[in-house]
């Protein structure tokens, strides 16, 4: 209902993209990754439309304007970059030109011939004078000559020149900066931005526990131990490496070797079980050291360009401090005993769950941002959250704001493997990754299909996922006492399906034996300490450090939603294409999924998305193998043997 002296609006805006919930929440880019805007923009009649951005960020007052261009059936877009993360807020504003309207009717009548037109040339005298106005007003006294000369021109013009003198691409981009916005409509929805660093987008991650860093099990590893740890991640070419929690470990209820509930005198303890009487959340397990040995390390790590990324678990141990001096933050049960954690049939004695509904929910809340802020003082830049979605989403959503705040760079990953709308809303409310069901994707169809949901649907403009073959929870059932070339394969897929990518130490030497009959870890480090070769005979680090040398040498594995599959005759056989936004970087990936048999296939490359003309001989170079073959038109023979090679990336160019 339009109210008694509103004005109407004169223009339709509608369809706003990419939306998140219809604005509600923000749509995610990163610095310098380009975002196409497009809206639904029309009017009554035949007058000519103009539709611009107006962009800012959310906390400014000045808007930029950018220029907007009509597609087909009423479509408007415009591409927009951002080099600076921060949270932009985006509208448009459309209105009906008075200039080109009557410039399209002016041209109409020319062609059918009307031949008294002295009244439009009038019409556009005042078109003109108002425009000069406009330009005056702002102290533009250049342009405002120009458009009265122009008018002066006009009016001494034989009527079969006018358009000759009006119809330049001078004249309309001088006019074209006075416009009658009177009139004007802006949108009232707007799209929200958060752009962030391009961490955020592209990263590969290495997991290891720093007491187990030298791999004995009869010695627990200090912090100044891990650095030959995070030197070799380095060396293959992981840029984030990620601890699980370092602090204080509780001893009441402590977990034993293979998560049992009797402990030894010299069982470690599972690391997420955190606090005792030395500390809780702001606190380092004493073995591992001092908070100021991990700050040496974090600096030391950045040295070898390695970001350390915490977790940051919100379990206590039945010794946190927590538990002493804030009872009501925990569950009670009716005799006034704490709870501690259960996931039935699983039982977590050593864990108590915080209640994020208790009646001082506010204290609780604040502490925990504030243990967050603590380390980001310290100079932590990353955190992976460990089960965010057995927490309220509502605190996610004002946690990562507050930090947000002081820091816009801090990076979240969401350790949410759950119910897929949960995973969802998590990364709408503001985690920059997440975790995914890769790890259980197998099959050629079920790889295409999950791909393209992430990458073409919705979940693009809001969640960017973390492909990780293994986690210290997770031993998938195709890779226990699986050969070698599974692991290739996982790795191979997981480094160039998606942008971000990790693994859990002792991938790289195919560590494989599962307890039985779950996917589990046999002698999961979780629970206690392992000897470890690092450099054992069978590994796979140099297959692992040239993915991570290829990713970061092709930008057409560093852009997220830029993939296409490529048909394959044989359904054992993967292929995909990704390419750079300008077509400098153009890879055709060709996976052998079974890790037992030579699969052959043709298969059927989309010429023209990779820049190719029908019968044109091209190259394409295995950038794995340092091979090259020459290919002509679509379809094309490849055979792969899992002992020799599993997988081709192919970088096509030109003969």
């Amino acid at each position: 209902m339009i109210l008694q002296g509103q004005r109407l609006p004169t223009v339709v805006i509608s369809d706003l993209s990419p939306l998140v919930e219809g604005g509600r929440y923000p749509t995610k880019r990163v610095a310098g990754e380009q975002i196409q805007i497009e809206a639904d923009i029309f009017k009554e009649g035949h007058d000519v439309t103009v539709a611009i951005l107006l962009w800012r960020p959310a906390h400014r007052r000045k808007w930029t304007e950018v220029p907007m261009t009509k597609l087909d059936n009423d479509r408007w877009s415009a591409p927009l970059t951002f080099h600076h993360p921060d949270r932009y807020e985006i509208r448009i504003m459309a209105w009906a030109d008075d200039f080109l309207s009557w410039l399209h009717d002016f041209e109409r009548r020319i062609e059918g011939g009307q031949e008294d037109l002295q009244t439009e040339i009038e019409e556009a005298r005042v078109i003109l004078n108002q425009t000069a106005i406009r330009a005056a007003s702002e102290r533009c006294a250049g342009d405002a000559e120009k458009i009265e000369s122009l008018t002066t021109q006009l009016m001494k013009c034989p009527v079969e020149e006018v358009l000759d003198l009006i119809d330049t691409p001078e004249v309309r981009s001088l006019l074209a900066r006075w416009p009658n916005r009177a009139l004007a409509t802006t949108s009232d929805q707007k799209i929200l931005l958060q752009v962030e660093s391009k961490a955020a987008l592209f990263s590969a991650w290495y997991e290891f526990f720093p007491r187990n860093a030298e791999g004995l099990a009869t010695r627990h590893s200090t912090f100044r131990d891990c650095l030959p740890r995070i030197e070799d991640a380095a060396a293959m070419g992981f840029d984030v490496v990620y601890f699980p929690p370092i602090h204080p470990i509780g001893k009441t209820q402590r977990k034993g070797k293979n998560n049992s509930v009797s402990c030894e005198a010299d069982d470690v303890g599972s690391p997420w079980a955190i606090g005792s009487e030395i500390g809780g959340h702001r606190s380092v397990e004493p073995a591992l050291g001092t908070v100021k040995d991990f700050v040496w390390l974090l600096n030391k790590a950045r040295e070898h360009g390695i970001e350390i990324a915490l977790d940051f678990a919100l379990n206590c141990s039945p010794d946190h401090p927590y538990v002493s001096d804030h009872p009501e933050w925990f569950f009670s049960r009716p005799d006034g005993s704490i709870k501690y954690a259960e996931n039935p049939p699983k039982k977590y004695q050593d864990i108590y769950p915080l209640d994020f509904h208790c009646d001082d929910w506010r204290e609780l809340w604040a502490e925990l941002r504030d243990v967050v802020l603590f380390w980001v003082d310290k100079g932590v830049r990353i955190f992976r959250v460990d089960n965010p979605h057995t927490k309220p989403v509502a605190f996610w959503e004002w946690l990562i704001a507050e930090i947000h705040a002081v820091d816009s760079d801090v990076i979240f990953l969401s350790e949410a493997f759950t119910r897929p709308k949960m995973m969802q809303v998590l990364g709408k409310v503001g985690f920059t990754q997440s975790y995914t069901y890769f790890t259980w994707r197998e099959t050629s169809q079920e790889l295409r299909e999950y791909v393209e949901e992430l990458t073409h649907g919705p979940m693009r403009e809001y969640y960017r996922a973390n492909f990780w073959p293994n986690t210290p929870d997770i031993l998938p059932y195709h890779l226990q006492n699986a050969p070698p070339v599974a692991f290739k394969i996982r790795a191979a897929l997981a480094a160039t399906l998606s942008t971000s990518w990790g693994i859990y130490s002792g991938y790289e030497l195919c560590e494989n034996k599962p307890l039985p009959g779950r996917e589990e870890y046999l002698d999961s480090e979780k629970y206690q300490l392992k000897d470890r070769d690092w450099n054992q005979p069978g590994n796979i680090k140099a297959f692992i450090s040239q993915l991570n040398k290829i990713r970061r040498g092709n930008s057409a594995l560093q852009s997220y939603a830029n993939i296409a599959f490529v048909h394959a005759d044989n359904d054992q056989i993967l292929a995909y294409c990704k390419w750079s936004d300008d077509r400098s970087s153009i890879l055709l990936m060709v996976v052998n999924l079974d890790p037992h048999h030579r699969q052959e296939s043709m298969i059927h490359v989309p010429l023209e998305l990779v820049g190719v003309k029908p019968d044109t001989d091209y190259l394409v170079e295995d950038l794995l193998h340092n091979e090259t073959y020459t290919w002509k038109n679509s379809s094309n023979f490849v055979s792969l043997d899992p002992r020799i090679k599993c997988a081709h990336i192919f970088r096509i160019g030109e003969k």
